[in-house]
């Protein structure tokens, strides 16, 4: 099956955004205020790719502008935003006639939704203990039963470069895996970290006050 091909403005940010995520910017540069101006205006969309370690990933997120929050009287905005869809580079147009920004022809992946609801459970569990160990508090906005990999992947601790990893699989199933993994990971360093938060709160002594009787 031949994928969808198109011309899109980019946006490059030092995040990774997933479909279905809400994202607030806050548009100063020029050529982003051109952006988003047209994109408004004309109802189009724009695409956001990763930036990591100045390098400009291959995949990014198509991203649509769902409000403006406020402007500003020298033109600078606050904007909310919502991922749609994933969206692959194929060429960075970086000069594109009468425009301040940059642009790429993209394609987009074919994403498989699908995934385990019993591996999303024990996911779950792991974020919560997670969390837990944590001291946070994190509500999600949807029922267990209706949560994906995408709506819960900024609560598990991964780093920018892991979350981009995750963007950059698609099909459910394998992002599930992916986070059931890191949780695997990450469990048992944050449960010793929590046996020596105890342990320097006892100050080192195992016994408590009284308990030493003298001989």
């Amino acid at each position: 099956m031949k994928l969808m091909t198109n011309f899109i403005p980019i946006f490059p940010l030092s995040v990774v955004i997933y479909p279905d995520e809400t994202l607030n910017l806050h548009v100063f540069e020029p050529r982003y205020k051109q952006l988003i101006s047209e994109c408004v205006d004309q109802k189009k969309t724009f695409g956001i790719p990763s930036l990591i370690n100045n390098e400009l990933k291959k995949y990014g997120t198509l991203i649509e502008v769902t409000g403006i929050e406020k402007q500003y009287e020298n033109g600078e905005m606050d904007v909310c935003t919502k991922g749609i869809r994933i969206f692959k580079v194929l060429e960075v147009i970086h000069d594109v006639p009468q425009k301040l920004y940059s642009g790429a022809i993209v394609n987009y992946p074919h994403n498989h939704g699908q995934g385990n609801p019993e591996l999303m459970r024990i996911i779950l569990n792991g974020i919560r203990e997670l969390h837990k160990l944590m001291e946070v508090s994190k509500e999600f906005k949807k029922s267990d039963a209706d949560l994906v990999s995408y709506d819960v992947a900024h609560t598990t601790g991964l780093s920018l470069e892991e979350e981009y990893e995750m963007l950059c699989l698609m099909h459910e199933r394998q992002r599930q895996e992916y986070l059931k993994r890191h949780l695997k990971k990450v469990l048992p360093m944050m449960v010793e970290i929590d046996r020596l938060k105890k342990r320097i709160k006892l100050n080192g002594h195992f016994q408590t006050p009284g308990s030493i009787q003298p001989g």
